[in-house]
Parts: C-alpha cells; structure tokens; sequence
C-alpha cells in the first residue's frame, strides 16, 4: 500500500500546483505535508529537513547526515528526488537557498513549518515573499485516493475494534483516568501506531467538548462520551465517538439524545457531491435547534481527516466549499446542556452519490450493566 498511498507523481503535482499559484518554489518540513508528497515520515529535528519543489527545476531534499539512511529507506528514496546531506557545521538553509533558482519571487512554506525554520529561510531567501503551503496542497489532500480511502477504513475498523471493549472498561467506581488508560492500550492493541487523544467524559465532564482525562469518580446512572483516535502505520488517522452510561441513565438525556441521534443521521444523509459543507452543517443544527436545543450545540459539525485529524474540509457554517467524491471528514454534531452531555460521531468519505461512514458501530446510547 505504500507506493499507492505515496505515488511518485505527487512531487510533480506539487511542481504543477505551484506554476499555477505563481510561486517560485514550496518549500516542506517535517510534518504532514512532507509525509504526503514522500512518504518521508521524517523526525521533528532542530536539524534542518526541506524538500524543495522549485517551480522550474528538479526537487531535492535536504537531509542531515545522520537521517540519510532514514530518508533513504522510506518511501521518498523511490522518487527519484535527488537526497542532498549536509554536514554538522554546514548552514542547510544557505544550502537550500544556493539550489534553488534565482528570482522565487513567492515560496510556499509548509503550514506546521516550525517558526525558527520560517524566519531562517526567510533571511537565507530575502528577496521571496513567503505564503503557506496550504494555499497549493490543501486542494491536492482534501480529496483521497482510493489508496487513502483504503487507510481510512482500515483506520475506522480499528477504532471500532476499540469501541466494542470499551463496556469492560466502564466500571462504577473507576476513574477517567484508569479507563483512559485501558483504551489507550487498547488503541494500540488493536492496530494503531500512536494515540493521538483519548476523551472520556462522565456525568459533568461531558458537556466538556474537549474534556482531558481526569481522576474523576464514575458513578452509577452517569452518561460517559468517549472520543478517541489514533495513527496506524499508514499514518492516516482514525476518529470516533460514542456514548456510554453506567446503568440506566437521566430521562432527560435520553430525550436529547433521541434528538442528537436524528441529528446525526440527517447531516449524514445530506451528503452528496455539490452540497456545501454549510449545508451539511446546517441540517445537524436545524434538527438540534428544532428541538429547542440549539444554544447547546456549540462547534461545528465536522472536519476533514487523513494524515492529520483536523483538515481541510471543515463542515462549519460560512464554508460553502462543494463536496467532491473522495473527502473525507467528520459528522458530529453534540447536545452539552451542562450535567452531562453527548456527542456522535463518524468519519464519513464522500461518494458519487451519497457518503460512506467507515464506522460501523451502533450510533445509539450503549448502557452498561
């Protein structure tokens, strides 16, 4: 899977983009953009590594030394993309500014580009005019590959997997913490090569979107949300909620719940080539705000995911980019009235004629005895 997900055509991809956009050169550190156009999962250094794609002229990526035979042993070693070392004294931004052409006039920096990198390329290329390199790859990553649309289901069962054995988890009597730990164990157990978050929200805690792992108390009859992802080998990312309580819960969250399940189920049907992201997140907050819930739903509905867990395209109001077959993106919308809470979520991908959800757990309330 790994020459599908890394094809070597991106690099002139990112080249074409780029004549098109005007800029001299994009310029690409380590972090997801690297690891999009390359497959280069390169470490987060002080050490300087750039791939550079001038606008005319080949590629090159500059490594330090001691990363060669990482570089060289990834997917971005297949590319045919010259590896340029430079030494412990060299000055690698001197270095990537010396190969590059005279007259960049614009260079694209990537966007998760450390600031200390920015500003040093910026006094080694005085003459560019620097612009994020959002503005030329985010149109390339937001639609997935059938290779990257693989990844993400393959990501989906995984965190399903998890899912199923949260209910062992859930214990009256047990912290937030011990379960956060349990599932993220299990986040790993079940195929992940990293955690990138676990949320387990109980009784007031859950009206927290954001909700960090606490030594909380769990009590009986309390309404728990459980958010969690992670990052498989692919490195495409994995994201899902669901709801839990220990025992039967308040009638009052069942009859929000009911209304935040319907929700759920209306924004997910809404999607289909040509509808706005708005409109998506318009038909969740309809359903809510229809119920006299509104003032409680208090984020957006969605946002994209693949290499990273929050990107393009955002399902927010205001956004009417059109969907397109291959986006991939989160539907969830969340009631938070304050003693408790609840949200639901998937990972949807857009289709030819509708969305397929590479989540297949049951979206309603699981009680736990």
């Amino acid at each position: 899977m790994t020459t599908e997900l890394y094809p070597a055509e991106r690099v002139g991809r990112v080249r074409d983009a780029a004549r098109a956009a005007g800029l001299g050169a994009v310029l690409l550190t380590p972090g997801p953009d690297l690891r999009y156009v390359t497959g280069y999962d390169a470490k987060q250094l002080e050490r300087l590594t750039c791939l550079a794609v001038p606008a005319q002229g080949d590629p090159f990526l500059v490594v330090p030394r001691l990363e060669l035979p990482a570089a060289r042993e990834s997917p971005a070693g297949a590319l045919g993309v010259e590896l340029v070392p430079w030494e412990e004294t060299d000055d690698p931004y001197a270095l990537v500014a010396a190969r590059l052409p005279r007259g960049l006039g614009r260079v694209a920096v990537a966007d998760r580009m450390w600031a200390v990198m920015a500003l040093r390329l910026r006094a080694a290329l005085p003459d560019a005019e620097q612009v994020a390199a959002g503005t030329v790859l985010s149109d390339l990553r937001v639609r997935k590959s059938a290779a990257e649309v693989a990844a993400l289901r393959e990501a989906g069962a995984a965190i399903d997997r998890v899912h199923r054995r949260v209910p062992e988890f859930l214990k009256p009597g047990r912290t937030e913490r011990q379960v956060g730990r349990d599932i993220a164990d299990a986040i790993l157990d079940e195929g992940h090569s990293s955690v990138d978050f676990v949320i387990v929200g109980s009784g007031p805690n859950g009206a927290n979107p954001h909700a960090e792992l606490s030594d909380r108390v769990i009590r009986p009859g309390e309404p728990v949300v459980v958010d969690i992802g992670g990052q498989m080998p692919s490195g495409y990312c994995s994201d899902s909620t669901r709801n839990y309580c220990v025992g039967e819960p308040p009638a009052e969250y069942r009859e929000y719940f009911a209304v935040l399940l319907e929700a759920q189920r209306t924004a997910r049907a809404v999607v289909r080539p040509g509808v706005a992201a708005q409109d998506v997140d318009a038909a969740a907050r309809d359903v809510i705000a229809g119920a006299d819930y509104g003032e409680f739903f208090v984020h957006r509905t969605g946002h994209g995911i693949g290499l990273e867990t929050h990107e393009e395209p955002y399902i927010v109001a205001g956004s009417a980019v059109p969907l397109e077959p291959g986006m991939a993106f989160s539907i969830e919308p969340g009631i938070y009235p304050g003693p408790h809470g609840a949200r639901i979520e998937d990972i949807v991908i857009c289709t030819e004629d509708g969305c397929e959800s590479v989540n297949g757990t049951p979206r309603e309330l699981v009680v736990v005895d």
